[in-house]
């Protein structure tokens, strides 16, 4: 996969009061990512190369990918495909980068969502929606070891946007 021709549509950064190794852990642990990302769990074979995999709440895979760049503490890109096949044919693969850098007392985490082609503005109403809640419980969970309840529904825009392509809603 060539990832030169991924630009970025959604990029968020937070700060977070904790190590570096804290954020990783988040990022990188089924028990810890499963409080904070809607009770879904990653399963991530930290090499390039290795699996990615994002387990719904009764065990279903959500997300399949591969891990593209890893560098333990400090960046990791996955491809993050939702299965739900008819959307990343029409849409493409997308690319889920978070990178950690020491910042004072803490940690700055940025997020950061790519396609290999244009998606529309409604269409990344999804991930502009989901990405900012999940990493503000992400960020409660690491300071302060409780993750925040979100409750999220899939964006009316982009669902509207993804019926107008012809997409079918998984069933």
């Amino acid at each position: 996969m060539n990832i030169e021709k991924f630009k970025p549509a959604i990029v968020y950064t937070i700060y977070i009061a904790a190590t570096p190794q804290k954020v990783w852990q988040a990022l990188t642990d089924a028990e810890h990512s499963r409080q904070y990302f809607s009770g879904n769990a990653v399963e991530v074979d930290l090499k390039v190369g290795g699996g990615f995999i994002m387990r719904t709440p009764d065990g279903a895979v959500h997300i399949s990918g591969e891990v593209i760049e890893c560098d333990p503490l400090k960046r990791l890109t996955v491809t993050f495909n939702v299965n739900w096949p008819q959307l990343v044919e029409k849409l493409g693969p997308t690319l889920v980068t978070y990178e950690i850098e020491p910042a004072g007392d803490g940690v700055k985490l940025t997020l950061l969502q790519s396609h290999d082609r244009e998606i529309s503005d409604d269409i990344l109403s999804g991930g502009r929606t989901g990405w900012p809640a999940i990493l503000s419980s992400l960020k409660s969970l690491v300071e302060n070891g409780k993750a925040m309840v979100i409750p999220m529904q899939p964006p009316a825009r982009m669902m509207a946007a993804l019926k107008e392509l012809g997409i079918p809603m998984p069933s």
